[in-house]
């Protein structure tokens, strides 16, 4: 990725930092080129400091670092777009954000991310490694069982056990789909090529 950094007379392009999972712009800041490639090796958000004139390191005081997902260059190379996980709150003021805003998005990717890290970190206690252990077919019998649940659910006419089933079904969807090696991301696409204009 090459970034134009002679475009502006101090050398220094915006950052704009975005919380990978949620979407939610989180921060902006300046890098110039030794920025750029601190954080491109280290995978971990570097700023060049205009009150400091110094290279800074986002969280290298209070812990709460910025690693990287994603880089990417705006169209004309002068903006760099950085998605990133970010580990605590990123304003000094203790926000979320520098925006004042909460860095929350949809549930069911946060709620992907979680199975994920069951898959990837198993433990005796968690009910989606217990499921993982048993492999795709149980989970698969598991799903075809809360789609029948669902459906019986949906002939009556309560709205809670209805909505209790189908988060049931959502959820072991989400399981399955990971165990397949899949994501929402995947089902999305099949759905929005299915889209007619």
């Amino acid at each position: 990725m090459q970034i134009n950094f002679e475009k502006y007379p101090d050398g220094l392009v915006p950052a704009i930092i975005q919380d990978a999972q949620t979407g939610k712009v989180l921060m902006l800041g300046f890098m110039d080129d030794a920025a750029f490639q601190k954080t491109s090796t280290e995978k971990r958000v570097t700023f060049f400091s205009r009150s400091k004139q110094r290279l800074w390191t986002k969280g290298e005081t209070s812990g709460h670092f910025l690693d990287v997902v994603e880089m990417r260059a705006d169209c004309d190379s002068d903006t760099i777009l950085i998605k990133v996980k970010p580990h605590g709150p990123v304003c000094h003021t203790g926000s979320d954000t520098c925006f004042d805003e909460k860095n929350t998005g949809s549930f069911l990717p946060r709620l992907e991310a979680i199975i994920h890290d069951r898959f990837e970190n198993p433990s005796e206690s968690s009910y989606v490694a217990s499921l993982a252990k048993k492999g795709v077919k149980k989970i698969a019998q598991k799903v075809g069982e809360e789609a029948v649940e669902v459906a019986l659910e949906a002939q009556d006419n309560e709205p809670e056990l209805f909505l209790g089933e189908a988060a049931d079904l959502v959820f072991h969807l989400l399981v399955l789909l990971r165990a397949k090696g899949f994501s929402l991301r995947n089902v999305e696409d099949v759905l929005r090529s299915r889209m007619k204009e």
